[in-house]
């Protein structure tokens, strides 16, 4: 297996394929991804409280940009 298999594992899409959502789901598993790093450089005493909550907000942000960019129905 290699190293970025291994890292950066990615579930399956089981919604409707469109390249729009295929697009969002890989992105959603990216920043779950980095949310986990975040939070065990946290745990760890690697970073402090506040790092890890300005980091997630910047990717939360970013995630939203992307979002808003792709072409789902507003809720």
């Amino acid at each position: 297996m290699k190293k970025d298999r291994f890292l950066y594992q990615q579930s399956r899409y089981y919604g409707q394929a469109t390249p729009a959502n295929i697009n969002f789901n890989a992105k959603l598993q990216e920043f779950s991804h980095q949310i986990n790093y975040i939070s065990a450089l946290q745990t760890s005493g690697k970073i402090s409280v506040t790092s890890a909550y300005l980091q997630i907000q910047e990717l939360w942000e970013q995630l939203e940009k992307i979002k808003k960019k792709s072409d789902f129905p507003q809720q």
